[in-house]
């Protein structure tokens, strides 16, 4: 069964003083690429939440997002008194010396110079951490259950569009006889232009049939396509064979696909009639959904 690689899963922890919200979300990509937007509370973790993520989701575009919300007033900053005092002296002494007054506002402006204020640096808690990592999982568990519900929506659609490809490839004996005799015609009648025509050397007479009958077969020989008939029938099969694989499977049916686009265009070349051309173009459009669906498959 195949899996999608777009998908959508979120999940929030209420904690003691903290609301955090975990937010997962992916897109279709050749390789795994993951990017984190978290508090910096927890980027000691980052390079722990990589790795889950790498062993979790094999492929995709790879966004994980955490929000975090205080639910009371947190003292994260305080006001370093000795600084400003230093600051004060310094600037009073100046203004002495410049025979000046400082503005009465002058501690607002204070208060904005380096290290007047020192922030309190919050330790992280590892039982809250097991919490918010919990809360990843479900996210993570979300996410995939949305990629197999739209992966499974996506195999239904791939599988009915090979077996369209499978249709018009059975519709094409129903044109070969006459396909053949069309061309045995069309060379006659070219062979018989050429002898009424400017050739007046040539006549009925002068030509060897054996010779003209092995030509026959042998430019016949050169425009069947049997074996690329029985090539894509058997693509066809293996690719929906592989359909049943678990794990990414993406990569390989993206190649099946491309054996599949060489046998239709090869029967296309050698068709050399229009209502094969027609099936030829209409297992084309199929091929071509196909692929569209493919680049978004794990």
């Amino acid at each position: 069964m195949i899996q999608s690689m777009t998908g959508f899963g979120k999940a929030i922890c209420e904690l003691k003083n903290k609301k955090v919200r975990i937010v997962i979300k992916t897109l279709n990509s050749k390789q795994l690429d993951i990017n984190i937007k978290i508090p910096n509370l927890y980027k000691e973790k980052e390079l722990f939440l990589r790795n889950e993520i790498a062993k979790q989701i094999k492929r995709g575009n790879v966004e994980l997002i955490i929000f975090l919300e205080f639910l009371k007033n947190e003292k994260t900053s305080k006001i370093n008194p000795v600084i400003i005092k230093n600051y004060y002296e310094h600037l009073n002494n100046i203004a002495n010396d410049l025979n000046i007054k400082l503005p009465g506002q002058i501690l607002s402006s204070i208060i904005r110079l380096p290290d007047a204020l020192t922030l309190e640096a919050e330790e992280l808690d590892e039982k809250e951490w097991k919490q918010i990592f919990e809360g990843f999982k479900r996210a993570i568990d979300e996410l995939n259950a949305f990629r197999t519900q739209e992966g499974a929506a996506m195999e239904k659609d791939i599988i009915a569009r090979i077996q369209f490809i499978e249709k018009y490839l059975s519709e094409i004996h129903k044109f070969e006889k006459k396909r053949i005799e069309n061309i045995k015609n069309r060379i006659k009648q070219g062979l018989n232009k050429l002898i009424l025509g400017k050739e007046k050397h040539l006549n009925k007479e002068t030509i060897d049939q054996n010779r003209f009958e092995q030509e026959l077969i042998y430019y016949i020989e050169k425009i069947d396509f049997t074996e690329e008939k029985v090539r894509l029938k058997n693509h066809c099969n293996y690719f929906l064979e592989n359909l049943k694989d678990k794990g990414p499977i993406g990569k390989k049916l993206g190649f099946i696909s491309q054996e599949i686009g060489r046998e239709i265009n090869t029967i296309g070349a050698k068709a050399n009639d229009s209502d094969i051309q027609k099936l030829v173009v209409q297992m084309k459009d199929e091929l071509e959904k196909i692929k569209e669906q493919l680049m978004n498959v794990l």
